[in-house]
């Protein structure tokens, strides 16, 4: 393969689509990022502010123009927020642009990741399980659409996990893939 892979993981909250994405991105010798921390960055303000003064709107607004931003990169790995594949068009560029890895984890699974975490602003609720229930309900048809891996991480360790994907990369990629970076300039985000 002479052109650069790009590999996108999505899921639900608490899957851990970060921690996979960093050991990947390891293994891959290939740069690392996080949608979320992108918007972070850009904005110079953390997620649930931006929920708390543009609402969820506001915010699935700069995480689309991120998702495009980042996915436009070549040979990146990119863990994305819960909600990304919400947008048609970002739910396009993943798909058309790499190989999207859907990392689901049991509900159980999740509560217990992310339940008494306050930089959630979804299960900011009284009742987390619902909520994560919901969620699963709404997004999973639109996970499974737009992927073209599925891994389960429940009770597996990250590394595990990250071995797990490789495996299935390779063989989807038909044997080794030779990746490979593209120009380390930084995208242009100014928008977002």
């Amino acid at each position: 393969m002479s052109e650069p892979v790009n590999v996108y993981l999505i899921g639900p909250m608490g899957v851990g689509k970060s921690t996979i994405g960093r050991l990947l991105a390891s293994q891959l010798d290939l740069p690392f990022y996080d949608s979320d921390r992108e918007i972070e960055f850009v904005t110079g303000a953390d997620i649930p502010w931006i929920f708390d003064v543009e609402g969820e709107k506001g915010f699935r607004i700069r995480e689309a123009r991120m998702i495009d931003t980042l996915t436009q990169r070549k040979g990146i790995i990119l863990a994305t927020g819960g909600g990304a594949i919400l947008d048609p068009n970002s739910r396009h560029f993943l798909h058309s642009r790499g190989t999207v890895v859907y990392l689901r984890a049991s509900v159980a699974q999740q509560l217990e990741r992310t339940g008494k975490d306050k930089n959630r602003p979804l299960l900011q609720t009284e009742n987390p399980l619902a909520k994560i229930k919901e969620l699963i309900r709404i997004r999973e048809p639109l996970y499974r659409e737009t992927a073209h891996l599925i891994i389960d991480t429940s009770r597996k360790s990250p590394r595990s996990v990250s071995t797990d994907i490789m495996r299935q990369l390779e063989t989807l990629w038909g044997g080794e893939a030779q990746l490979s970076a593209d120009d380390p300039t930084e995208p242009d985000t100014t928008q977002i």
